[in-house]
């Protein structure tokens, strides 16, 4: 291979190779829908790992099927990925997308390299109470409602959509996440107007729902980008509009806390992707790691910083609650 480079988030580090420059991501990356910066606080070049915790290889031909395999932590694509990639209908299910390839192996190599297990959620941090708010659920389940209306409370941004932790000697810690969030312009124009863009407030009708863009919330996040064993309030939201009243229900048994916390940090692990509108990925789990995250997430739900975990029911203004 001709080319090569290395990339690091948090502590994964990640060897690329490839016969085609092209090929290769852009550093740094751009603030858009489909990038990385969604996922994760940073994504940085680094000069090529000696020992890298993975390896993706990318062999560019010019026609042919487009075949995956992984060979323990090293990944090999071949085929017309250029072509694959202009032709995409969405380029977030790629090999750089924010719902891609990379993003994957990095929770993975994260988790099984390094023991830091990752939310797909929104924190935020209540820098006087050092409390965190980790707010967990899948698409469309209201992670972006509590974030704008709890930064609009006046907490401090510490993830939009992937939460760290691991335990470590010194306690429980946390690992700031994506400082970029991808909101749907209806979102910010109809509920958080104080948030949108002078340059998208004249969208109307249809457009308003079809169309996300990616917001740098960065000027709001928290001092610390590591938390020791802060206050941990874990909620898991359901979001309608129109719905009445806040309610929270507890989730006071440790095992039903546990398989919640459990299901929210396999999903995008074990999930199989497709690449490219042909390539079906199979998720990187297999017994023993789940074994191991298993067991953190009932670690996590009997440790003693965490205050409180409960469903949300409510609306875009309600949300909170009590919960602050």
């Amino acid at each position: 291979m001709l080319h090569r480079m290395g990339v690091q988030i948090l502590e994964a580090t990640v060897g690329l190779e490839s016969n085609s420059r092209a090929l290769l991501p852009r550093f740094p990356p751009p603030v858009e829908v489909p990038s990385l910066l969604t996922d994760f606080r940073e994504v940085r070049e680094i000069p090529v790992p000696v020992r890298p915790d993975g390896r993706i290889v990318l062999d560019r031909t010019r026609s042919g099927p487009l075949e995956y395999s992984l060979s323990g932590r090293k990944a090999v694509f071949r085929g017309p990925l250029l072509d694959l990639e202009r032709k995409a209908s969405d380029i977030r299910f790629s090999l750089w997308g924010n719902q891609g390839f990379l993003y994957r192996f990095i929770l993975h190599l994260l988790e099984s390299r390094h023991g830091i297990f990752s939310f797909h959620a929104a924190g935020l941090y209540d820098e006087r109470a050092d409390r965190l708010f980790v707010v967990a659920g899948g698409a469309g389940s209201g992670k972006t409602v509590f974030l704008l209306s709890g930064l609009a409370k006046g907490l401090s941004l510490f993830s939009t959509e992937t939460v760290h932790f691991r335990f470590e000697a010194g306690g429980l810690t946390w690992f700031k996440g994506s400082l970029v969030d991808n909101i749907r312009l209806g979102t910010l124009l109809h509920d958080f107007p104080e948030f949108c863009p002078h340059e998208w407030t004249g969208i109307t009708g249809d457009a308003l729902w079809r169309n996300k863009i990616a917001l740098d919330l960065s000027p709001r996040q928290s001092r610390r980008d590591k938390l020791v064993q802060p206050s941990l309030v874990l909620v898991f939201p359901h979001i309608e509009e129109g719905r009445p009243g806040f309610i929270a229900h507890p989730i006071g048994d440790p095992n039903m806390a546990a398989k919640s916390v459990f299901d929210n940090l396999s999903q995008k692990i074990a999930e199989t992707v497709v690449l490219y509108d042909r390539l079906p990925v199979p998720g990187f789990d297999h017994k023993a790691l789940a074994g191991k995250r298993l067991k953190a997430s009932q670690a996590l739900v009997k440790h003693g910083s965490v205050e409180r975990i409960a469903a949300v029911l409510s609306n875009p203004f309600e949300c909170w609650g009590d919960l602050i």
